[in-house]
């Protein structure tokens, strides 16, 4: 068993909408039958118990399917919430595509890789070894070192449960919510509205008791302190007991609550200040509440008990504290609802106060701390109290928020009961915290736990605002650049900041910020994640969905212009144009149900699509009277046509036109490709919402040049001669640009032609006995990238493609692609036309502009 290849699918793609790793795996003849490998199977069960059952007999299972179901049940085993796995035969023999989900990418690549190492163990092979214990020990460690925290995960939860999109844009907890203009980030419980100077007062303590002092909230005394002796006349002027602790510090770190003397605040302050500059302030007795405020409003509360255990008369104080510490949900960090003890000098100090040591046995019912302050980091309990939390408690702790300037806060009080306000029991805040921990309120120790991260989603997004703005996704063979650009431009027209990415950069409101074939996943997700774009229209290859599925979850229209046989036939296993089909109706089945598939109604490919969209179908079509636009008008579906000399959007009994002589795009009507390209922009901009009015001002001020729409049918005028640059490069699109310049008047014609060495032998042929048939002059010539092929073998397919044309009397085969301009330019006449099918688009369009503007 050999796996060649590995991929990370990001995003809905050809097999699921999950997130999954994709692998090449090839196995030799007996491999391909668990029924020729005696003995296998039983020792495969035997190293790893979990697998399952497999999904077919044992002489129709291959070491492929093995494999799908180990790495599948290995990340069932280590937790991971996955259910989805496929493996599918390619036209290969021996040669199949295993496809498995992931929760998390490096967890489900280390499965795969482990999954092979239990095969091979099985297998027998020399030096191969496998643990399944110490493999699921090490898989649970990467999750849950990579996994979203508790705090992080409860609120992307929530988002999900809104429909609303998020995106991880770091390993850690930097989160962002929704696209472009409608955006939020959070870093955990902080979210991008906390600004820096809020931040710094609710991490000055001092400055920050100052400020609530101010707005009539209930504090305790203290200062700032530089020595032991200032702390120790601190402490006797605000009368002990008192608090030492970092004047910055957070997570308890450093804070020594009840200190009745100066020994114990000597050694206090040095644990304070190996943190920060400490402080020290009057103790409040009584029990640590955390108040969690969210938008002005209290939305949990919880009570925070010190960590601590219960003697039983016959274990150590240390072995309790291991006790309690085994429970699976005490972590080291917070990705658990609790954390484990800590026993460390200030445990040992903690117990050294109540007469014992680690090695003590606790009588029976004894309760033992191990620390004074509360905080869940350290190894604290929580217990809600949200239901008891008295109003007036609950205004003092939004006061709180509001003075020092936060939307989402943690406030710490200090008091007997949250049921009395805290002016009646000398209570107080002794802490506002800008990013707090949720884990206390999600997953209490006692009581029930609060939907926070709905809440804080809830504040972010009012509710029907689920953060995504208008994504309108184009694929197809042919016209789909054109179309992808004339959309963003309806966008433009109605006075939004449009993204677009297409195969010739990405543009952001009209500039271009990137450059080359940007029409995959990545470039799509950085149009996302840019705050100026209010729309975005994406052009989605077969290349991008292949290699990493989609760049973002649902679309609001997906657009499919044709399914044709030239579209990269026979690479990554798509070998036929109804696999080209399955593969670019991934956008279509990825339609949000309240939106569109623009669909060509003339394509039978493009039709069968329409059973798989969630949402609604808009069919498009030159002929009103083809079979399927006429069913889906009788129905009173929306349907985009043509009739007479104008463009007509139907639904129902309504209509609109749109004169063709008022759309450039299509010179009054003569280009039928173009005509197409204008009827599925259109149909896009009616499944997004746009008006009528900017639709048909986009359309009358799109025009098809150079600059606007490089490589596309631009038109230009060469000494009296009419020269066209077109990207065209598949047999579909030479018929399509043969009908075109059909339609325009010419002494004589001439193409040049070069071909793509990723296409098919026959697909090259093709293109050339097409032209051969339209052109009285055919010059090739080579690509600047022969993409594998060998030297002139392009070439040498075009001219068999030309053999016998009908009409071709002139061939010339030339090196270079902007000599073969230059020939080609130097025998026109005022009168002929020329048709340049370019491959360096951008270097060839400047070079034609430079011949058009030369003097004659």
């Amino acid at each position: 068993m050999d796996i060649s290849r590995i991929r990370a699918l990001r995003g809905p793609n050809l097999w699921s909408r999950h997130t999954a790793v994709e692998a090449i795996v090839s196995c030799s003849e007996p491999e391909r039958a668990l029924s020729a490998l005696p003995g296998f199977e039983a020792r495969l069960r035997a190293l790893f118990p979990g697998l399952g059952a497999l999904r077919l007999k044992p002489e129709n299972a291959s070491l492929a399917h093995v494999l799908e179901a180990a790495t599948l049940a290995l990340q069932t085993q280590a937790g991971c919430p996955v259910t989805f796995s496929r493996t599918t035969q390619t036209v290969e023999p021996g040669v199949f595509q295993v496809v498995v989900e992931y929760s998390e990418e490096k967890v489900g690549r280390q499965a795969l890789e482990a999954a092979e190492v239990l095969i091979r163990a099985a297998l027998g092979e020399n030096g191969a070894s496998f643990d399944c214990d110490a493999t699921l020990h090490a898989l649970r460690e990467v999750d849950e070192d990579v996994r979203l925290g508790p705090s992080t995960g409860s609120i992307v939860n929530a988002a999900i449960a809104r429909g609303i999109p998020y995106r991880r844009l770091t390993s850690g907890s930097l989160v962002q919510f929704g696209w472009g203009s409608k955006q939020r980030r959070i870093w955990a419980a902080e979210v991008d509205s906390t600004s820096a100077v809020s931040e710094s007062i609710a991490q000055d303590k001092d400055l920050c008791k100052t400020l609530l002092r101010a707005a009539g909230v209930p504090v305790p005394l203290g200062r700032p302190v530089a020595s032991v002796e200032d702390a120790v006349a601190a402490a006797e002027e605000i009368g002990w007991p008192v608090v030492c602790k970092p004047q910055d510090g957070n997570q308890g770190k450093g804070v020594t609550v009840n200190i009745t003397d100066a020994a114990a605040l000597a050694g206090a302050y040095k644990a304070a200040e190996e943190i920060g500059h400490p402080m020290v302030e009057k103790f409040l007795p009584g029990s640590d509440y955390r108040m969690l405020v969210v938008g002005h409003k209290l939305v949990a509360a919880a009570r925070r008990d010190p960590p601590q255990v219960s003697g039983d008369g016959v274990h150590t104080v240390r072995q309790l504290v291991d006790q309690v510490n085994a429970d699976p949900k005490r972590g080291d960090g917070h990705a658990t609802s609790l954390t484990k003890i800590r026993f460390d000098d200030i445990a040992v100090a903690r117990l050294a106060v109540q007469g014992l040591t680690p090695e003590s046995v606790p009588e029976k019912g004894q309760r033992v701390t191990l620390r004074n302050n509360a905080n869940l980091s350290t190894g604290g309990t929580a217990t809600d109290v949200t239901d008891d939390v008295h109003p007036e408690v609950a205004a003092r702790a939004v006061a709180a928020a509001r003075m020092v300037g936060l939307d989402i806060c943690g406030v710490d009080v200090v008091c007997e009961s949250v049921i009395r306000p805290l002016e009646e029991q000398h209570g107080g805040i002794v802490e506002v915290n800008a990013a707090p921990g949720l884990r206390m309120h999600l997953s209490p120790s006692f009581g029930k736990g609060r939907a926070v991260g709905e809440a804080i989603i809830n504040h972010l997004y009012p509710p029907g605002d689920d953060g995504r703005i208008p994504v309108v996704a184009v694929t197809g063979t042919n016209g789909k650049t054109t179309t992808t650009r004339l959309v963003a431009h309806l966008f433009a027209a109605d006075g939004l900041r449009v993204g677009m990415t297409n195969t010739d950069g990405v543009h952001v409101n009209g500039r271009q910020i990137d450059s080359g074939d940007c029409s995959g996943p990545k470039s799509a997700r950085n149009v996302l994640m840019n705050p100026q774009v209010d729309a975005a229209v994406f052009e989605t290859a077969r290349g991008g969905i292949l290699r990493e599925g989609l760049g973002y979850d649902r679309c609001q229209v997906a657009v499919v212009t044709n399914i044709g046989a030239g579209d990269h036939l026979g690479l990554n296993y798509i070998t036929t144009v109804e696999d080209l089909a399955v593969l670019k109706r991934v956008i279509v089945q990825n339609v949000a149900a309240t939106g569109y598939a623009v669909l060509n109604a003339t394509d039978p490919h493009c039709v069968t699509m329409a059973a798989t969209c969630p949402g609604g179908i808009i069919y498009f079509a030159q002929d009103r009277h083809h079979p399927v636009l006429a069913t889906h008008r009788a129905q009173g579906q929306r349907c985009v046509y043509v009739e007479g000399e104008q463009i007509v959007a139907a639904e129902g009994n309504w209509r609109e036109f749109m004169p063709l002589r008022d759309i450039p795009l299509t010179r009054h009507g003569t280009i039928g490709f173009q005509i197409d390209n204008a009827m599925a922009a259109i149909a896009a901009a009616w499944g997004v919402g746009l008006s009528w009015d900017a639709i048909r001002s986009g359309l009358a001020s799109f025009v098809n040049d150079a600059d606007n729409a490089p490589g596309r049918f631009n038109v230009m005028d060469y000494r009296g001669a009419t020269l066209i640059a077109d990207y065209g490069h598949n047999p579909d699109a030479m018929r399509a640009l043969v009908a075109a310049v059909a339609a325009m008047p010419a002494k004589r014609r001439s193409v040049v032609i070069s071909g793509a060495g990723d296409r098919r032998d026959d697909d090259i042929r093709e293109q050339t006995q097409i032209l051969g048939t339209a052109f009285d002059e055919v010059f090739l010539y080579q690509d600047a990238c022969q993409r594998g092929r060998e030297d002139g073998e392009v070439i040498a397919l075009l001219r068999q493609g030309l053999d016998g044309a009908a009409r071709t009397r002139h061939v010339e085969e030339i090196r270079g692609e902007f000599v073969a301009i230059d020939t080609a330019l130097g025998r026109l006449q005022p009168g002929d036309l020329c048709l340049v099918l370019v491959d360096q688009v951008e270097e060839a369009l400047a070079h034609l502009a430079q011949r058009v503007a030369e003097p004659a």
